[in-house]
């Protein structure tokens, strides 16, 4: 894992990564066994800076808004507390004082993906008893507006003072991760509350009502609060950049329709888990600068939120089901980032290393991003994008597939980008679902398959099952990678769930794996046991692999996203036992996150009465954990559209692991839709488009 690049907030693709440097290097970012890949020298040795931890904060998100608390409501100005826009700590001190004393926090929670509340209290005597006299509520905004309001729980009249010292540092996101934020800058009175300036940027605080005094030289502002018995008085505070008006969120908008999505039944965890999921969704679009119309998910807060490729079309796709505007808006913003011109580069979607755990060298996410493209485009095509959309798009589509054809050149597999020699199973599975639904895209728009992209995609499978297996007495495994020499990496990965992952044909099929029938019931039977199924989801590294770490992000962590691949996959594949265990187990973990999940958790064994261990560097909300909670519901029910043939096929999961479910305010083909899988497995229609017929 690598740090966000906070300044790209709302900026379109380039070729720049989307993430600067982290203050530490990423964990055996560039480490291998001898069995696998060899570091040509290893790095020198720097100073460890810790990340300030993110588990225990409380994160309002609108982008390009935040607002990071702990749990104690006071902003101190301490690790990442503060108000943020586009990247940059607009406040990050706010310490509310009644009668020359801090309350006492009794409470904190998030009231949804965009603000807080936080409740402390205060005993004004010491002769009255135990009893609080005065309650003090913060609601907190991303948006940059904090309402405190004192209530009276006294029988007698009181007067309060109420002081509320602020300060800024003014820093971006990445000094404030790496410690390099710098001192409080001087305030100086403004209207009716505080400004601040260095030379990159200007923030203004202003309250309503306005302070009785304001001292600049501390920060602060102060009112005399009369309470009547039982009465409440309130203040507002208002954080905005110099010259900015309020934040206009671009999910708001956009995900409009989508916020009528709804989940009931049997299990209690599925309403609030798709609440959450598509609030945070939502939390997180960001428009790009140049055209407004189209918005993409963030990667997450608060280290990533800017865009990064692979994530954007990987949470997109799987957010289908609510519609295909994030889709379209992430395809045509990517588009425009796409390399061209003459050379092999020409197509590709570019986009930064990423770690891959300890067994293999830094991965390229712009290969992910190449090969997703065509993917997403087909699959939105079935989900119901307009044909004219989708011919704006094609020809993007058509730039992936062809620097596809022409990494692969003469050979079978698609080597690595950066690391010659190396073929990864995981990229080999994005590769060749990119062909098929690649063709089968090309092929409803009349143009021929020139690039034999069929035809590579069988020779592809053929290759694969041959040398891309490791044989063992339990059966074997996909190795992870195939080096320059024949040499299989032979560590078990959850990057193998991408192989379970074949993507969306006409008529509700799925299109054909890289595996067999027998091999993907060995990779179910390994992915449903305790080496890989931690009980809280799928382990990122087996659990008896060398190097494993239950923290490590591609070490022996659950990444949501892979989880969400993996269970989804084999319920397709008819797996049902293997699956709903994960399932089971996400939904236990999302349940113990507040049903907002991470991007990744600890892969520690779950036991009994225990809760999953938070990663203090994840990214909550995540754009593909968000996406994932939408993606494993609307599966249970096997939705399968075919807009353009105008069917919808369900294949729910006949075990109906949680029972009954009812699934509505999703959307096919452009119009509200509704389904019901029974106790029995057995789904059934609702509510669809009237053009829309059942499959079969």
């Amino acid at each position: 894992m690598s740090l966000p690049a906070p300044s790209s907030v709302g900026r379109p693709p380039s070729s720049r990564p989307t993430r600067p440097s982290p203050p530490t290097p990423p964990p055996s970012s560039a480490s291998a066994s001898s069995s696998s890949f060899s570091p040509a020298a290893a790095p020198e040795p720097r100073r460890v800076r810790e990340l300030p931890p993110a588990h225990t904060a409380l994160i309002c998100v609108a982008l390009p808004a935040l607002a990071i608390s702990t749990d104690q409501g006071q902003l101190t100005g301490r690790g990442l507390e503060g108000f943020y826009r586009a990247g940059r700590r607009t406040l990050s001190r706010c310490q509310v004082r009644v009668a020359g004393r801090d309350p006492v926090a009794v409470q904190a929670r998030m009231l949804s993906a965009d603000s807080a509340r936080f409740v402390a209290t205060l005993r004004l005597s010491t002769d009255g008893g135990p009893d609080p006299e005065v309650v003090v509520e913060r609601i907190r905004h991303a948006d940059g507006t904090e309402r405190i309001t004192l209530h009276s729980a006294s029988g007698r009249p009181l007067r309060l003072p109420l002081e509320v010292a602020l300060g800024t540092d003014l820093a971006e996101v990445g000094a404030v991760a790496s410690g390099r934020a710098g001192p409080e800058l001087p305030a100086s009175v403004h209207d009716s509350g505080m400004r601040w300036s260095s030379t990159a940027a200007h923030c203004v605080v202003t309250a309503d009502p306005a302070p009785a005094d304001a001292l600049a030289s501390a920060g602060l502002l102060r009112w005399e609060v009369d309470l009547p018995p039982g009465a409440s008085r309130s203040v507002e505070l208002r954080v905005r950049p110099d010259g900015a008006g309020p934040v206009r969120a671009a999910g708001r908008g956009a995900m409009r329709p989508a916020a009528g999505a709804r989940a009931t039944g049997d299990d209690p965890r599925v309403q609030p888990l798709l609440a959450r999921s598509v609030e945070d969704l939502q939390a997180l679009l960001l428009r790009d600068p140049g055209h407004p119309s189209d918005m993409y998910p963030a990667a997450g807060a608060p280290w990533r939120c800017g865009l990064a490729p692979a994530e954007a079309l990987a949470a997109a796709r799987m957010a289908l089901p609510l519609g295909t505007r994030i889709a379209a808006g992430t395809l045509r913003t990517l588009a425009r980032g796409q390399l061209e011109g003459p050379g092999p580069r020409s197509g590709l979607i570019p986009g930064p290393l990423r770690d891959a755990g300890p067994h293999l060298p830094p991965g390229c996410t712009g290969t992910e991003a190449t090969l997703l493209f065509p993917v997403l485009l087909a699959e939105a095509r079935r989900w119901g994008l307009p044909a004219q959309e989708v011919e704006e798009l094609l020809p993007a589509a058509e730039r992936c597939l062809r620097w596809l054809h022409t990494a692969i050149g003469d050979g079978v597999f698609l080597p690595d980008v950066h690391q010659a020699g190396i073929a990864r199973a995981e990229v080999q599975a994005h590769a060749h679902r990119a062909a098929l639904l690649g063709a089968d895209l090309l092929a409803a728009h009349g143009r021929a398959d020139s690039l034999g992209l069929r035809q590579w995609a069988a020779r592809l499978r053929a290759a694969f099952q041959e040398q891309f297996w490791v044989d063992d007495r339990a059966g074997g495994r996909p190795a992870a990678a195939r080096l320059a020499d024949g040499r299989l990496v032979p560590h078990l990965t959850a990057g193998a769930a991408h192989l379970l992952d074949t993507g969306l044909l006409g008529s509700g099929t799925l299109a054909p794996g890289l595996l067999d029938k027998v091999r993907t019931e060995q990779l179910a039977r390994l992915f449903g046991g305790p080496v890989m199924d931690s009980g809280w989801g799928l382990r990122s590294l087996g659990a008896k692999e060398a190097a494993y770490n239950p923290f490590g992000h591609r070490g022996g962590a659950v990444r949501v996203h892979e989880t969400a691949v993996a269970l989804t996959g084999l319920a397709a594949a008819g797996y049902e036992k293997e699956a709903s265990s994960l399932l089971r187990g996400l939904l236990s973990a999302a349940e113990c996150f507040g049903h907002r999940l991470p991007e990744m958790y600890a892969g520690e064994q779950r036991t009994e009465g225990a809760a999953p261990l938070p990663h203090p560097a994840a990214c909550r909300p995540a754009a593909t954990a968000a996406a994932a909670g939408v993606h494993v519901l609307t599966a249970l029910a096997g939705i399968r559209p075919d807009a353009p043939a105008g069917t919808v096929k369900l294949v729910p999961v006949r075990s109906a692991p949680l029972g009954e479910l009812g699934l509505g305010g999703l959307s096919v083909a452009g119009a509200p839709f509704s389904v019901r899988v029974s106790r029995l497995g057995l789904a059934m229609v609702e509510e669809a488009a009237d053009r829309l017929q059942l499959g079969v």
